[in-house]
Protein backbone atom coordinates (compact mmCIF):
# COMPACT_ATOMS: atom_id res chain seq x y z
CA UNK A 1 0.00 0.00 0.00
CA UNK A 2 1.42 3.48 -1.31
CA UNK A 3 0.55 7.11 0.32
CA UNK A 4 -0.47 9.89 -1.38
CA UNK A 5 -0.81 13.78 -0.17
CA UNK A 6 -3.81 15.57 -1.32
CA UNK A 7 -2.58 18.57 -2.92
CA UNK A 8 -5.13 21.78 -3.13
CA UNK A 9 -4.95 23.57 -6.46
CA UNK A 10 -6.85 26.82 -8.05
CA UNK A 11 -10.87 27.32 -6.40
CA UNK A 12 -9.81 25.07 -3.83
CA UNK A 13 -9.97 21.68 -5.93
CA UNK A 14 -8.63 18.58 -4.16
CA UNK A 15 -5.93 16.73 -6.55
CA UNK A 16 -4.16 13.87 -5.56
CA UNK A 17 -1.42 11.86 -7.67
CA UNK A 18 -2.19 8.60 -8.98
CA UNK A 19 0.71 5.60 -9.07
CA UNK A 20 2.56 5.50 -12.48
CA UNK A 21 3.15 1.90 -12.53
CA UNK A 22 -0.60 1.10 -12.22
CA UNK A 23 -1.29 3.84 -15.08
CA UNK A 24 1.38 2.43 -17.21
CA UNK A 25 0.26 -1.10 -16.34
CA UNK A 26 -3.62 -0.23 -17.42
CA UNK A 27 -3.03 1.77 -20.51
CA UNK A 28 -3.58 5.11 -18.64
CA UNK A 29 -1.82 8.35 -19.72
CA UNK A 30 -2.30 12.29 -19.42
CA UNK A 31 -5.18 13.19 -20.61
CA UNK A 32 -7.12 10.17 -20.34
CA UNK A 33 -10.51 9.48 -19.11
CA UNK A 34 -11.19 7.47 -15.62
CA UNK A 35 -13.90 6.72 -13.36
CA UNK A 36 -14.28 7.94 -10.00
CA UNK A 37 -16.77 5.94 -8.02
CA UNK A 38 -17.70 6.49 -4.24
CA UNK A 39 -18.90 3.79 -2.03
CA UNK A 40 -21.23 4.14 1.04
CA UNK A 41 -18.09 2.38 3.29
CA UNK A 42 -16.32 5.70 2.63
CA UNK A 43 -14.16 4.17 -0.16
CA UNK A 44 -12.89 5.88 -3.83
CA UNK A 45 -12.19 3.75 -6.26
CA UNK A 46 -10.59 5.44 -9.92
CA UNK A 47 -10.80 2.47 -12.59
CA UNK A 48 -10.70 2.81 -16.44
CA UNK A 49 -13.10 4.14 -17.96
CA UNK A 50 -11.74 2.01 -21.24
CA UNK A 51 -13.98 -1.72 -20.42
CA UNK A 52 -10.88 -3.94 -21.41
CA UNK A 53 -13.33 -6.94 -20.61
CA UNK A 54 -15.79 -6.37 -22.94
CA UNK A 55 -14.45 -7.81 -26.33
CA UNK A 56 -12.41 -10.86 -26.58
CA UNK A 57 -11.41 -12.80 -29.56
CA UNK A 58 -11.23 -16.44 -29.91
CA UNK A 59 -9.06 -18.42 -32.43
CA UNK A 60 -10.80 -21.75 -33.05
CA UNK A 61 -8.99 -24.13 -35.11
CA UNK A 62 -10.84 -27.97 -34.78
CA UNK A 63 -12.74 -27.64 -31.63
CA UNK A 64 -16.00 -29.81 -31.51
CA UNK A 65 -19.43 -28.10 -31.48
CA UNK A 66 -19.32 -29.57 -27.77
CA UNK A 67 -16.72 -27.34 -27.18
CA UNK A 68 -17.35 -24.38 -28.99
CA UNK A 69 -20.80 -24.17 -26.76
CA UNK A 70 -18.71 -24.33 -23.95
CA UNK A 71 -16.49 -21.45 -24.97
CA UNK A 72 -19.84 -19.46 -25.73
CA UNK A 73 -21.60 -20.25 -22.45
CA UNK A 74 -18.21 -19.28 -20.58
CA UNK A 75 -17.82 -16.15 -22.19
CA UNK A 76 -21.23 -15.10 -21.62
CA UNK A 77 -21.08 -16.03 -17.89
CA UNK A 78 -18.01 -13.57 -17.91
CA UNK A 79 -19.73 -10.93 -18.90
CA UNK A 80 -18.05 -10.37 -22.56
CA UNK A 81 -20.27 -7.80 -24.45
CA UNK A 82 -18.85 -9.14 -28.00
CA UNK A 83 -17.43 -12.71 -28.66
CA UNK A 84 -15.46 -13.12 -31.87
CA UNK A 85 -14.96 -16.46 -33.21
CA UNK A 86 -11.94 -17.04 -35.91
CA UNK A 87 -11.41 -19.85 -38.12
CA UNK A 88 -8.69 -19.89 -40.95
CA UNK A 89 -9.75 -22.55 -42.52
CA UNK A 90 -13.37 -21.75 -41.76
CA UNK A 91 -16.03 -23.25 -39.96
CA UNK A 92 -17.62 -26.31 -40.49
CA UNK A 93 -21.37 -26.89 -41.03
CA UNK A 94 -21.60 -28.71 -37.42
CA UNK A 95 -19.47 -25.57 -35.83
CA UNK A 96 -21.85 -22.96 -37.04
CA UNK A 97 -24.90 -25.08 -35.87
CA UNK A 98 -23.42 -25.12 -32.79
CA UNK A 99 -22.98 -21.50 -32.29
CA UNK A 100 -26.07 -20.47 -33.99
CA UNK A 101 -28.25 -22.82 -31.30
CA UNK A 102 -26.24 -21.68 -28.31
CA UNK A 103 -26.80 -17.96 -29.34
CA UNK A 104 -30.38 -18.77 -29.17
CA UNK A 105 -30.18 -20.30 -25.57
CA UNK A 106 -28.93 -17.23 -23.68
CA UNK A 107 -30.70 -13.48 -23.21
CA UNK A 108 -29.05 -10.60 -24.52
CA UNK A 109 -26.65 -11.49 -27.30
CA UNK A 110 -26.88 -12.13 -30.91
CA UNK A 111 -25.36 -13.11 -33.86
CA UNK A 112 -23.94 -9.92 -35.06
CA UNK A 113 -21.11 -10.22 -38.04
CA UNK A 114 -20.79 -13.70 -39.61
CA UNK A 115 -18.86 -14.65 -42.80
CA UNK A 116 -16.69 -18.12 -43.64
CA UNK A 117 -13.96 -17.45 -41.24
CA UNK A 118 -15.60 -14.97 -38.92
CA UNK A 119 -18.68 -15.41 -36.81
CA UNK A 120 -19.62 -12.90 -34.20
CA UNK A 121 -21.87 -12.51 -31.07
CA UNK A 122 -22.55 -9.59 -29.35
CA UNK A 123 -24.70 -8.38 -26.59
CA UNK A 124 -28.21 -6.13 -27.79
CA UNK A 125 -29.37 -5.24 -23.70
CA UNK A 126 -27.66 -2.81 -22.16
CA UNK A 127 -27.64 -3.28 -18.35
CA UNK A 128 -30.19 -0.44 -17.62
CA UNK A 129 -32.52 -2.19 -19.01
CA UNK A 130 -31.88 -5.73 -17.21
CA UNK A 131 -33.51 -5.99 -13.74
CA UNK A 132 -31.88 -9.00 -12.24
CA UNK A 133 -34.72 -9.09 -9.36
CA UNK A 134 -37.12 -9.63 -12.08
CA UNK A 135 -34.84 -12.42 -13.19
CA UNK A 136 -34.88 -14.22 -9.96
CA UNK A 137 -38.84 -13.60 -9.77
CA UNK A 138 -39.20 -15.40 -13.00
CA UNK A 139 -36.64 -17.88 -12.62
CA UNK A 140 -38.74 -18.80 -9.21
CA UNK A 141 -42.36 -19.03 -11.61
CA UNK A 142 -40.18 -21.45 -14.06
CA UNK A 143 -39.31 -23.43 -11.54
CA UNK A 144 -42.04 -24.00 -9.26
CA UNK A 145 -44.54 -24.48 -12.22
CA UNK A 146 -42.32 -27.18 -13.80
CA UNK A 147 -41.86 -29.05 -9.95
CA UNK A 148 -46.30 -28.40 -10.01
CA UNK A 149 -46.44 -30.27 -13.39
CA UNK A 150 -43.84 -33.10 -12.74
CA UNK A 151 -45.63 -33.90 -9.22
CA UNK A 152 -49.02 -33.87 -10.81
CA UNK A 153 -47.35 -36.39 -13.62
CA UNK A 154 -46.03 -38.91 -10.67
CA UNK A 155 -49.26 -39.41 -9.39
CA UNK A 156 -52.04 -39.55 -12.46
CA UNK A 157 -52.48 -42.15 -14.77
CA UNK A 158 -52.07 -39.89 -17.95
CA UNK A 159 -48.35 -38.46 -17.65
CA UNK A 160 -48.08 -36.99 -20.93
CA UNK A 161 -47.75 -33.19 -19.03
CA UNK A 162 -44.50 -34.90 -17.45
CA UNK A 163 -42.59 -34.69 -20.63
CA UNK A 164 -39.64 -31.61 -19.66
CA UNK A 165 -40.51 -29.00 -21.71
CA UNK A 166 -38.54 -28.33 -24.85
CA UNK A 167 -36.50 -25.03 -23.50
CA UNK A 168 -33.82 -24.01 -21.28
CA UNK A 169 -35.90 -20.86 -19.52
CA UNK A 170 -34.28 -21.84 -16.00
CA UNK A 171 -31.03 -22.28 -17.01
CA UNK A 172 -31.26 -18.94 -19.32
CA UNK A 173 -32.54 -16.70 -16.60
CA UNK A 174 -30.21 -18.13 -14.17
CA UNK A 175 -27.18 -17.56 -16.35
CA UNK A 176 -27.75 -14.18 -16.71
CA UNK A 177 -28.02 -13.74 -13.24
CA UNK A 178 -24.85 -15.10 -12.98
CA UNK A 179 -23.32 -12.92 -16.56
CA UNK A 180 -24.36 -9.74 -14.40
CA UNK A 181 -22.93 -10.89 -11.32
CA UNK A 182 -19.59 -12.08 -12.75
CA UNK A 183 -19.70 -8.56 -14.51
CA UNK A 184 -19.72 -6.53 -11.73
CA UNK A 185 -16.70 -7.59 -10.42
CA UNK A 186 -15.13 -6.57 -12.70
CA UNK A 187 -16.68 -3.11 -13.89
CA UNK A 188 -18.30 -1.24 -11.30
CA UNK A 189 -20.04 1.10 -13.96
CA UNK A 190 -22.08 -1.85 -14.32
CA UNK A 191 -23.29 -2.34 -10.88
CA UNK A 192 -24.13 1.10 -11.25
CA UNK A 193 -26.38 0.82 -14.49
CA UNK A 194 -28.20 -2.75 -12.76
CA UNK A 195 -29.20 -0.25 -9.36
CA UNK A 196 -27.79 -3.08 -7.45
CA UNK A 197 -25.15 -3.17 -5.12
CA UNK A 198 -22.48 -6.28 -5.39
CA UNK A 199 -23.92 -7.95 -1.83
CA UNK A 200 -27.17 -7.91 -3.18
CA UNK A 201 -26.49 -8.88 -6.67
CA UNK A 202 -24.81 -11.76 -5.09
CA UNK A 203 -27.60 -13.31 -3.01
CA UNK A 204 -29.74 -12.71 -5.99
CA UNK A 205 -27.04 -14.87 -7.76
CA UNK A 206 -27.29 -17.52 -4.73
CA UNK A 207 -31.06 -17.69 -4.95
CA UNK A 208 -31.44 -17.54 -8.92
CA UNK A 209 -28.78 -20.84 -8.10
CA UNK A 210 -31.09 -22.96 -5.73
CA UNK A 211 -33.72 -22.76 -7.92
CA UNK A 212 -31.90 -23.74 -10.93
CA UNK A 213 -31.49 -26.67 -8.83
CA UNK A 214 -34.92 -27.29 -8.17
CA UNK A 215 -35.90 -27.08 -11.96
CA UNK A 216 -33.91 -29.19 -12.34
CA UNK A 217 -35.40 -31.55 -9.33
CA UNK A 218 -38.23 -31.04 -11.28
CA UNK A 219 -36.98 -32.61 -14.49
CA UNK A 220 -36.09 -35.88 -12.78
CA UNK A 221 -39.48 -36.01 -11.73
CA UNK A 222 -40.84 -35.91 -14.59
CA UNK A 223 -38.56 -38.23 -16.18
CA UNK A 224 -39.37 -40.90 -13.89
CA UNK A 225 -42.91 -40.01 -14.83
CA UNK A 226 -42.11 -40.92 -18.04
CA UNK A 227 -40.42 -44.41 -16.71
CA UNK A 228 -43.03 -45.56 -14.90
CA UNK A 229 -45.92 -47.99 -16.49
CA UNK A 230 -48.32 -47.09 -13.93
CA UNK A 231 -48.95 -43.64 -11.51
CA UNK A 232 -47.63 -43.36 -7.85
CA UNK A 233 -51.00 -44.11 -6.53
CA UNK A 234 -51.19 -47.64 -8.67
CA UNK A 235 -47.96 -48.58 -7.44
CA UNK A 236 -48.39 -47.74 -3.44
CA UNK A 237 -51.09 -47.38 -1.20
CA UNK A 238 -53.36 -43.95 -1.24
CA UNK A 239 -51.42 -43.27 2.06
CA UNK A 240 -48.07 -43.50 0.95
CA UNK A 241 -48.62 -41.17 -2.84
CA UNK A 242 -50.44 -39.24 -0.27
CA UNK A 243 -47.38 -38.23 1.50
CA UNK A 244 -45.08 -38.10 -1.50
CA UNK A 245 -47.60 -35.28 -2.57
CA UNK A 246 -48.15 -33.49 0.61
CA UNK A 247 -44.13 -33.35 0.96
CA UNK A 248 -43.80 -32.21 -2.62
CA UNK A 249 -45.97 -29.37 -2.07
CA UNK A 250 -44.79 -28.43 0.85
CA UNK A 251 -41.17 -28.00 -0.48
CA UNK A 252 -42.62 -26.21 -3.14
CA UNK A 253 -44.45 -23.85 -1.11
CA UNK A 254 -41.89 -23.29 1.16
CA UNK A 255 -39.26 -22.44 -1.83
CA UNK A 256 -41.58 -19.73 -2.72
CA UNK A 257 -42.29 -18.77 0.92
CA UNK A 258 -37.98 -18.40 0.80
CA UNK A 259 -37.73 -16.51 -2.32
CA UNK A 260 -40.10 -13.98 -0.72
CA UNK A 261 -38.23 -13.42 2.70
CA UNK A 262 -35.08 -12.35 0.35
CA UNK A 263 -36.65 -9.74 -1.41
CA UNK A 264 -38.75 -8.74 1.81
CA UNK A 265 -36.92 -10.72 4.88
CA UNK A 266 -39.27 -11.24 7.16
CA UNK A 267 -38.08 -13.35 10.51
CA UNK A 268 -40.87 -15.40 11.52
CA UNK A 269 -41.58 -16.56 7.76
CA UNK A 270 -37.95 -17.60 7.87
CA UNK A 271 -38.04 -19.62 11.03
CA UNK A 272 -41.18 -21.12 9.76
CA UNK A 273 -39.70 -22.40 6.42
CA UNK A 274 -36.49 -24.03 8.43
CA UNK A 275 -38.76 -25.51 10.54
CA UNK A 276 -41.06 -27.02 7.40
CA UNK A 277 -38.15 -27.99 5.25
CA UNK A 278 -36.22 -30.55 8.40
CA UNK A 279 -40.40 -31.34 8.76
CA UNK A 280 -40.70 -32.82 4.62
CA UNK A 281 -37.15 -34.68 5.23
CA UNK A 282 -38.11 -36.47 8.19
CA UNK A 283 -41.32 -37.30 6.15
CA UNK A 284 -39.02 -38.43 3.33
CA UNK A 285 -37.01 -40.99 5.52
CA UNK A 286 -40.67 -42.10 7.06
CA UNK A 287 -41.61 -42.81 3.45
CA UNK A 288 -38.39 -44.24 1.97
CA UNK A 289 -38.59 -46.84 5.39
CA UNK A 290 -41.58 -48.00 4.09
CA UNK A 291 -41.41 -48.00 0.65
CA UNK A 292 -37.95 -50.33 0.21
CA UNK A 293 -39.50 -52.53 3.15
CA UNK A 294 -42.55 -53.07 1.03
CA UNK A 295 -42.37 -56.18 -1.58
CA UNK A 296 -44.02 -54.01 -4.40
CA UNK A 297 -41.02 -51.12 -3.69
CA UNK A 298 -40.12 -49.40 -7.32
CA UNK A 299 -36.44 -48.29 -7.47
CA UNK A 300 -37.41 -45.39 -9.23
CA UNK A 301 -39.24 -44.25 -5.90
CA UNK A 302 -36.18 -43.43 -4.79
CA UNK A 303 -35.11 -40.38 -7.48
CA UNK A 304 -38.26 -38.91 -6.68
CA UNK A 305 -37.76 -38.53 -2.94
CA UNK A 306 -34.42 -37.71 -3.24
CA UNK A 307 -35.95 -34.76 -6.04
CA UNK A 308 -38.12 -33.83 -3.72
CA UNK A 309 -35.57 -33.70 -0.75
CA UNK A 310 -33.23 -31.76 -2.36
CA UNK A 311 -36.25 -29.06 -3.35
CA UNK A 312 -36.86 -28.72 0.74
CA UNK A 313 -33.00 -28.36 1.15
CA UNK A 314 -32.85 -25.63 -2.01
CA UNK A 315 -35.69 -24.29 -0.05
CA UNK A 316 -33.57 -23.67 3.46
CA UNK A 317 -30.92 -22.63 1.42
CA UNK A 318 -32.70 -19.47 0.12
CA UNK A 319 -34.45 -19.02 3.80
CA UNK A 320 -30.74 -18.42 4.88
CA UNK A 321 -30.26 -16.16 2.47
CA UNK A 322 -33.21 -14.09 3.40
CA UNK A 323 -32.50 -14.51 7.31
CA UNK A 324 -29.15 -13.19 6.25
CA UNK A 325 -30.40 -10.37 4.62
CA UNK A 326 -33.10 -9.65 7.68
CA UNK A 327 -29.84 -9.92 9.85
CA UNK A 328 -27.79 -7.12 7.37
CA UNK A 329 -31.55 -5.20 7.44
CA UNK A 330 -31.46 -4.54 11.46
CA UNK A 331 -35.21 -6.43 11.24
CA UNK A 332 -34.02 -8.50 14.50
CA UNK A 333 -32.56 -5.00 16.21
CA UNK A 334 -36.05 -3.61 15.13
CA UNK A 335 -37.93 -6.35 17.10
CA UNK A 336 -36.12 -6.46 20.10
CA UNK A 337 -36.00 -2.99 20.40
CA UNK A 338 -40.14 -3.03 20.37
CA UNK A 339 -40.18 -5.98 22.92
CA UNK A 340 -38.09 -3.92 25.12
CA UNK A 341 -40.28 -1.06 25.01
CA UNK A 342 -43.21 -3.06 25.91
CA UNK A 343 -41.05 -4.92 28.73
CA UNK A 344 -41.78 -8.41 27.18
CA UNK A 345 -38.97 -10.31 26.25
CA UNK A 346 -40.89 -13.83 25.12
CA UNK A 347 -40.10 -15.07 22.23
CA UNK A 348 -37.03 -12.77 21.17
CA UNK A 349 -35.31 -14.02 18.26
CA UNK A 350 -32.12 -13.34 19.16
CA UNK A 351 -30.22 -12.85 22.92
CA UNK A 352 -27.29 -11.78 24.09
CA UNK A 353 -25.68 -11.46 27.64
CA UNK A 354 -25.79 -7.76 26.98
CA UNK A 355 -29.49 -8.44 26.81
CA UNK A 356 -30.10 -10.04 30.11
Amino acid sequence: METRKIQQVSKGTFTVSIPRDWARETGLSAGDVVHVHTSLDGTLTIQPAADQTANIDLAIDDESPEQLTHLLRTAYVLGVLRIRFSSEEGFNDRQRTALRSTVRTLSGIAIGEESETLITAGNVIDSEQVSVRQSVRHLQFVALSRHREATGALLDADRTQAAPPDDARSDRLAMLVKRYLVRSLSRLDAVDKLGENRVELFSLFEVADELARIASCADRMAAVALELDESLCDLYDDEVAAEIEAAAIDARDVAETATESVFDPDPDEIWSVLQTCDAVCETLDEVERRVFNSSDGNYRTSRVLSAVRRTAESAASIASIGLRRAVQSGRFEGDRTAEAESGDTTGSAVTTDADG
